[in-house]
């Protein structure tokens, strides 16, 4: 590939100087079930039973193995919008032909998210053997460091050719190839390709005896995942483009992606624990859609008064998603309601009250950084 050749290709992308509103959003909205949002509405879902609970509590908790809920789709926005960071973070090196610096900026925050992932699952409280390699953080890492290293090299024709050539190549693996557990091949949990090779090759502890969620062969679809995220910040700092346009291209490229995906799921099933090449599309579908309708109301429509507590999260994601592991909030809001075996409260109303409680606190710090423009980047 001519360098030149790429260099001049994103040279066409002129930078936008103000702060994209929309791009914080997102990431705080996808935060916010992190931080406790997932168990807020779950509580509140079973507090009102009926519809409420049989229909909406199950989309707050993840599929057990083949199907998609709601929640099965706030990791792989992450992952997406770690694709869109990549750059931002990377276009002005890109523009100067600085790959040293590039690739310096690149390997520092795969090392640092690589670890933190690290620390987040344990570290070595349990000892090296117990000592859990893989998890979320280092997928983000992972994915951040090859779609940095695919955006600093190729271009935009090139990289959709990668991540139609890693979608199909995976399918063709797991259909293809058979699982040395049952010689067959087979989507079953525990005795699928996957789960074998993570079984056989990731070091140390694995999530589960028999599988690893955050694996060795599932990154390699997450990686797509990222890349779609690549695809959209380069269309949403294309300038020649007119933002109300860019907005309908966002809102009908993912519903496409997603339609693809359920199409392709009834041959190649829905499973986030595989990262399957049809949860690779409906979840980037829909990623892409939910960006190009905070992009149309935020930064089109500039309806934005609603979205600050969206924006107090997005600013520190890794911040507030580190505090969450390392300070027990739950426990410092049941200092103010007492725990589940003292409490006035009536269970259901208790599990609501706790939470909103802990969302509170978790506001409340974010605010306090933002107010005072900390933001802890890596």
């Amino acid at each position: 590939m001519n360098k030149q050749n790429n260099i001049a290709e994103h040279q066409t992308v002129k930078p936008i100087k103000e702060r994209i509103l929309s791009v914080d959003v997102l990431r705080g909205f996808d935060m916010f079930w992190i931080i406790g949002g997932e168990h807020f509405f779950s509580a509140l879902f079973v507090l009102l039973g009926g519809p409420f609970e049989k229909y909406l509590d199950p989309e707050m908790h993840h599929t057990k193995w083949i199907g998609f809920t709601f929640y099965d789709f706030i990791f792989p926005l992450f992952v997406f919008i770690v694709g869109m960071s990549v750059v931002f973070s990377l276009k002005k090196f890109v523009e100067k032909n600085d790959f040293k610096a590039a690739y310096k900026r690149i390997f520092k925050r795969f090392v640092i998210l690589f670890v933190l992932g690290i620390i987040y699952n344990g570290g070595l409280s349990h000892g090296l053997s117990n000592m859990r390699t893989f998890g979320v953080l280092q997928r983000l890492a992972l994915t951040y460091l090859f779609a940095g290293i695919f955006y600093l090299h190729f271009n935009l024709k090139t990289l959709i050719g990668i991540v139609i050539t890693i979608l199909i190549g995976y399918w063709a693996l797991l259909n293809f190839v058979p699982s040395p557990i049952t010689g067959t091949t087979t989507l079953e949990y525990g005795k699928n390709l996957v789960n074998w090779f993570d079984q056989q090759y990731v070091p140390f502890r694995m999530y589960k005896t028999l599988s690893e969620p955050e694996g060795i062969l599932s990154t390699i679809p997450a990686i797509a995942s990222s890349l779609l995220g690549v695809f959209t910040s380069l269309l949403l700092l294309n300038k020649n483009i007119e933002p109300k346009k860019k907005a309908y291209y966002f809102l009908g490229g993912g519903l496409i992606l997603v339609i693809l995906g359920y199409l392709w799921g009834m041959q190649f099933p829905i499973i986030k624990k595989l990262w399957t090449s049809s949860y690779v599309l409906v979840t980037g579908g829909y990623s892409v859609m939910l960006f190009g309708f905070f992009y149309l109301i935020l930064d089109v429509y500039k309806v934005q008064k609603w979205s600050l507590p969206f924006v107090w999260i997005g600013m520190n994601p890794i911040t507030i998603y580190m505090f969450v592991n390392l300070v027990n909030v739950r426990g410092i809001a049941q200092r103010f309601i007492g725990d589940s075996n003292s409490t006035f409260l009536s269970t259901s109303i208790y599990d609501l009250v706790l939470m909103a409680i802990v969302i509170t606190i978790n506001l409340i710090l974010l605010r306090f950084l933002f107010t005072r423009k900390i933001f802890i980047r890596i």
